[in-house]
């Protein structure tokens, strides 16, 4: 492990990430503010929702945030370095194992994916207005969540990244991210799919489901949700198998 090379190219992508700052904020702030003012402000003002869905919504606003800016962090412009601009030639020159390349692109968009949570709290907070109950007397239990699905975001779009082709980019977000994202229980509680009984244990195989029941029961608690532990270890499961997958199809994509 060469930590000097490894750092020189974190250091490149963050410096790379700064200077598209504005555009990077709009990309991932646009969406979650479209939803909230909608569902969040609008619906609930006018009565067609409860006030207590704002509590419901802004932790599944989190969740889907930074795992759409973790994936896009990564897996566009690696589908990019590999297919276009072969950028990433340039990259496995470097004295380092591409392994740790892989590691380095993942660390890179685990914070791209933790600055794009945490921006969206407080914008959308001001966006849906009173009435959301959410509480951060739990800060450590929030902390290790927000870590977890930041890395979910990161390995799984390293994933993404060394799977799919220039050409396949809009499937990827048609058929892979957008039932993701409908059935990864952002919108609503694990527990509202009751009624749904197969779908109910069908979406478990989703990792987004644990994103969004982990931040909801570290930010509003009193809602019903997964137990903790449970989608804590889900999610470990999750980070793990994504981080040896990406790592493989990455090493294997550099040797092609």
């Amino acid at each position: 492990m060469n930590w000097k090379t490894f750092y020189a190219l974190l250091s490149r992508d963050g410096h790379v990430a700064r200077r598209n700052l504005v555009m990077v904020l709009v990309q991932n702030l646009l969406q979650p503010l479209l939803f909230t003012f909608v569902f969040g402000r609008v619906l609930t003002s006018g009565g067609f929702m409860a006030v207590k869905f704002k509590s419901v919504l802004l932790p599944g606003i989190i969740a889907i945030s930074m795992v759409v800016a973790g994936i896009q962090a990564v897996a566009m412009p690696l589908i990019a370095e590999f297919q276009f601009s072969r950028e990433i030639e340039d990259r496995l020159l470097a004295p380092i194992q591409n392994g740790w390349l892989a590691v380095e692109k993942i660390i890179a968009g685990m914070i791209q994916a933790l600055v794009a949570g945490l921006v969206v709290i407080p914008v959308a907070w001001l966006t849906m207005g009173s009435g959301a109950a959410v509480s951060f007397a739990h800060p450590f239990a929030f902390a290790g969540f927000c870590l977890l699905v930041a890395l979910l975001a990161s390995a799984g779009g390293l994933a993404l990244g060394c799977s799919v082709g220039a050409t396949q980019i809009g499937l990827m977000f048609s058929l892979i991210l957008t039932p993701m994202l409908m059935f990864g229980c952002v919108y609503y509680p694990w527990s509202f799919l009751k009624p749904f009984t197969g779908l109910q244990y069908a979406v478990l195989l989703n990792p987004v489901v644990y994103a969004s029941e982990g931040l909801r029961g570290a930010l509003v608690p009193q809602m019903d949700h997964i137990a903790t532990w449970k989608t804590a270890a889900a999610l470990a499961v999750a980070d793990v198998g994504f981080v040896a997958l990406g790592i493989k199809k990455f090493r294997k994509k550099a040797v092609s």
